[in-house]
């Protein structure tokens, strides 16, 4: 694995789950230590080498028959992306602000930019978040990715029935009711 020393095998693929969108991309290692450094969305230019970076990660993990890695590889394009947009589309990234004068407690405001006089670097990392969709399209749509997608899915399933007693003894149950009123 890029960046790392530990072996696809050795790890628990059991606990991975693909989730929505970038849903466990910061917590599931070794892949978040082997990944982040090369995920970088400033400028345009940054933003390329980045996407090129976690592409050939993507690429590399699939040599390795490494589903996880391509898919937490994918899951840092997707990151790029809407981190770069939110930052296009927010001064500083800051989505919300607490609104301080609301009398019933606490609450929060969406932050808008306002026209692009306003913000000058909306357009550069708008661009920047172009940068990363393309690749992420890319990984996602990738061939290989879907059919390995399928597969771990596949046996994901059999890790959690093997996992759960109570799954195998319901169905258990179930198949023996249905055998004797055969």
């Amino acid at each position: 694995m890029p960046g790392t020393n530990s072996s696809p095998l050795s790890l628990d693929y059991t606990n991975y789950r693909i989730g929505r969108g970038e849903t466990g991309v910061l917590t599931y290692e070794p892949y978040k230590s082997a990944l982040l450094s090369s995920w970088r969305f400033r400028t345009p230019a940054i933003a390329r080498t980045s996407s090129v970076a976690l592409w050939n990660a993507f690429l590399d993990y699939e040599k390795q028959n490494d589903f996880v890695g391509m898919d937490m590889s994918r899951k840092f394009l997707q990151m790029g992306m809407t981190r770069a947009k939110r930052y296009a589309n927010h001064k500083g990234g800051k989505k919300y602000e607490l609104d301080v004068e609301r009398k019933e407690g606490r609450g929060r405001q969406v932050i808008s930019v306002g026209s692009d006089e306003q913000w000058k670097g909306r357009r550069e990392k708008e661009e920047a978040s172009a940068i990363f969709k393309e690749t992420w399209e890319r990984a996602k749509n990738y061939e290989p990715y879907q059919e390995m997608k399928k597969e771990f899915l596949k046996r994901q399933k059999e890790w959690d029935w093997e996992r759960t007693p109570e799954k195998r003894q319901k169905a258990t149950k179930t198949s023996e009711q249905t055998d004797t009123e055969s």
